[in-house]
């Protein structure tokens, strides 16, 4: 049975830790597979640029990791259906073994996740459906007894990288050239607030 690695986030943009995430997670951990999940709609109400936009941009980092690297668009596919309230990592999950129920699923998260477990919803059925792959963050502790890979990623976030951009500031080395060629090309968070 081919084991799929999930990993998910509003890739606003999509960066080079996301980047070194997948690679380290494909080549460390028992998984056949990693796909990014972009959100559809964040969770917190978090402004985003459009799916569309971060699908495309995910799709460009991807393509630098090679053919076991695929991005989703399920989480979309699941907001346009009549009824639809909200989307939580445990209904992505049920939909992704309904959809595809001859692979098991990791969920890839980081440490900093570690401490707001109490925030998802059924965390404990998250657990059960996809066993989490922990990687370290720089600057965040994981609870004690946590299990968390050997290397920690650097600590680059979507949210500086979008204040840099906003200002006119260089984000080469921080964001895959590909993504940042799509975001000039489509002038995304240019004086955008971040």
């Amino acid at each position: 049975m081919p084991t799929v690695a999930l990993f998910g986030g509003s890739f606003n943009p999509p960066h080079v830790a996301h980047q070194l995430v997948a690679l380290y997670v494909l080549e460390t951990a028992p998984v056949d597979a990693l796909w990014l999940l972009p959100t559809a709609r964040h969770p917190f109400a978090k402004q985003l640029v459009a799916f569309e936009h971060r699908v495309a941009m995910c799709e460009r980092a991807a393509a630098a990791l090679g053919p076991r690297v695929r991005v989703s668009t399920i989480e979309d596919e699941m907001t346009r259906r009549p009824g639809f309230v909200s989307s939580r990592t445990l209904d992505t999950l049920h939909e992704l073994v309904a959809r595809h129920p001859g692979t098991s699923f990791r969920l890839v998260v980081g440490a900093d996740i570690l401490a707001e477990t109490e925030k998802w919803h059924r965390w404990d059925d998250v657990v059960r459906l996809a066993p989490p792959i922990v990687v370290g963050r720089t600057g965040h502790a994981p609870p004690a007894g946590a299990f968390v890979t050997e290397l920690a990623m650097p600590e680059v976030s979507s949210t500086a990288v979008r204040a840099r951009l906003a200002r006119g500031e260089d984000v080469a080395g921080l964001v895959p050239a590909a993504v940042l060629g799509y975001i000039a090309e489509h002038c995304l968070y240019a004086g955008a607030s971040p």
